[in-house]
């Protein structure tokens, strides 16, 4: 190895498990097997007259003030979707492509460096192969965690995961998604070998060796007339008399249909990182180069561990230090995550 090797100042890559925005649909739990015309749900605001309930900055103020602000009331604007009351569950639906290339850089401004990366990712996936990481993916497509919010108190939850090709279904699984843990990243020995089926596609999806696009359908039974929770929008800039709670939607004006960011369920598909100092008490993280939990305002992955990505890439690219093979599993999955890694300037 040339002891001229460093990173290069241009690197990104491209995210390889690619889902689109999942869309929100309503009907009955007996129909599920024919939701093809179920309604979409739909965004509406609510106006609301609420409490202050906040806390408030009493310094140098005057506490006749204080008194008065918090016995007015708080009036706003907010978005709220929720099933109608002939429907007691919820249809969550979006497609996953699962895209070659693992490691092979989409900008690199240094041909020694890329030459060295791809030939420690090839030796990574003749060693280690992406079984662990595409089990791993499958565990959470199985136990509905792209859900987010709308898992915590359904009744029932059945996940269907359909392989597409030529517009056609080549293969389809069920699950049971309370029968999945969301720490172990396991699955019951009844539905072990349909997970292990999943897994062995979405493998060979990141090899190359097959194209892999899937379906994902999700149904939630909440009960009807239920509230169900897409993506919260952030709005920076928000103007007096604006709502104060704006949800996603996909299309415009009427048609518009509540959903799920692609970005919000591509973090609980990568929610595979078990390999960080602390995992016995928090569970699974998603991965990011610092293991970031932006919920807990918390870095899991600091620099000075050494436990980082870009500690953990740079000594095994530029230094031949051979992380343990769970600290390559994160690497790759990293990877596989996709971003901007390229040397600060």
């Amino acid at each position: 190895m040339s002891k001229d090797l460093k990173t290069a100042s241009v690197l990104a890559f491209e995210r390889k498990l690619d889902p689109s925005d999942a869309l929100f649909f309503a009907g009955d739990w007996a129909m599920r097997s024919d939701s093809y015309n179920w309604q979409p749900v739909r965004n509406r605001p609510k106006s609301v007259r609420g409490t202050i309930s906040n806390r408030l900055k009493t310094k140098d103020q005057d506490p006749a003030k204080l008194d008065a602000a918090i016995e007015n009331p708080n009036l706003q604007t907010v978005d709220v979707a929720a099933l109608p009351l002939d429907g007691d569950t919820l249809k969550v639906q979006f497609t996953l492509r699962v895209l070659a290339g693992t490691g092979e850089p989409s900008a690199c401004n240094d041909a020694a460096y890329r030459s060295k990366l791809l030939a420690t990712v090839g030796a990574y996936v003749q060693q280690q192969g992406f079984g662990e990481l595409a089990r791993r993916y499958a565990a959470n497509l199985a136990n509905g965690r792209f859900l987010w919010r709308n898992r915590i108190g359904a009744e029932q939850i059945e996940v269907r995961v359909a392989h597409l090709r030529d517009g056609q279904f080549a293969s389809q699984w069920t699950f049971q998604a309370h029968a999945h843990s969301l720490r172990e990243l396991s699955a019951p020995s009844e539905e072990a070998a349909d997970l292990n089926a999943l897994a062995a596609l979405i493998e060979s999806g990141l090899m190359g060796s097959a194209h892999v696009l899937l379906q994902i359908t999700a149904f939630v039974r909440v009960g009807a007339g239920q509230e169900v929770f897409p993506s919260q929008e952030l709005i920076l800039d928000r103007e007096r008399g604006d709502k104060s709670k704006t949800l996603y939607a996909v299309g415009e004006g009427d048609k518009a249909i509540a959903a799920i960011h692609s970005q919000k369920i591509g973090n609980a598909l990568r929610t595979i990182d078990t390999w960080y100092p602390g995992v016995e008490e928090n569970g699974p993280i998603a991965v990011e180069p610092y293991g970031s939990v932006t919920t807990q305002g918390k870095a899991y992955r600091q620099p000075k561990d050494k436990q980082d990505f870009y500690s953990l890439l740079d000594g095994w690219i530029l230094k031949d230090k051979v992380p343990t093979p769970e600290q390559q599993h994160f690497v790759m999955a990293t990877l596989i995550r996709g971003g901007v890694f390229g040397e600060a300037g």
